[in-house]
């Protein structure tokens, strides 16, 4: 019998190894799309600022992350700076900056690879829980909580805490489900106070909350952690 001849294998062609490698790339940049989708849907989500209803806390153009442990495992607290969806019209009486949107930024947004630059959230803080009663009793005066004025230190110095849109005295009991939103912008900020003659009176159901905020990530040098001096209040059921 003749010896069977043993050569080297034929060298994988050029296609081949375009494709294999291809394939290698596809994987790897799936792989990231669907953990940054997962991480987004469940974790963290970042949104871009675009009014200045929390200045001094936020300025326009901040790029801000959430997390959506709060609320869920975690329960809101009183002072919590919170991303919600639009829960009564409400950005239609607030100004904001237009940002332009493209098919290829969508995409991005959706898998959580771009801040969400949509316009349909809102970013305030948490003043009034369930239950709480919250009162301002004059522009001069301080907010007042369960008969208690509150200390707000992220207020810019001279600002009057109940200052702002529509009446400078009022009082209002925050039902189940429910929180009392005000912007750190007291003057400028068309928060729940705005909207008490509305349909909601001015309550942001919890359920339209995506998240707590927890620390700016853009630009570099408005870098840092979103305080809460408030926290450790009676947290809020949602």
């Amino acid at each position: 019998m003749p010896t069977p001849k043993h050569g080297k294998p034929p060298a994988p062609s050029l296609w081949r190894m375009v494709l294999g490698w291809l394939k290698e790339i596809g994987i790897v940049v799936g792989s990231a799309l669907i953990l940054s989708f997962l991480i987004k849907t469940f974790l963290f989500q970042s949104f871009w600022i675009p009014s200045s209803s929390m200045e001094p806390t936020l300025d326009i153009g901040d790029r801000i992350l959430v997390t959506k442990l709060r609320p869920g495992p975690m329960d809101l607290r009183r002072g919590d700076v919170v991303v919600f969806t639009d829960p009564d019209h409400w950005l239609g009486s607030q100004p904001v900056v237009a940002r332009e949107n493209n098919w290829l930024g969508d995409v991005l947004t959706f898998v959580g690879l771009k801040p969400d630059d949509s316009g349909q959230h809102l970013v305030k803080r948490i003043i009034g829980l369930p239950g709480d009663t919250v009162e301002c009793r004059s522009h001069q005066g301080n907010v007042i909580v369960n008969g208690e004025p509150i200390v707000e230190p992220y207020l810019d110095d001279g600002v009057p805490p109940c200052s702002g849109p529509g009446a400078d005295s009022w009082s209002v009991t925050v039902p189940e489900g429910h929180v009392w939103l005000m912007g750190d912008n007291r003057p400028n900020s068309a928060d729940s106070r705005y909207h008490m003659d509305g349909p909601g009176q001015g309550f942001v159901p919890i359920e339209n909350i995506v998240g707590s905020a927890f620390v700016t990530v853009w630009p570099l040098d408005h870098w840092g952690g979103i305080g809460n001096p408030l926290a450790g209040n009676e947290a809020a059921e949602g």
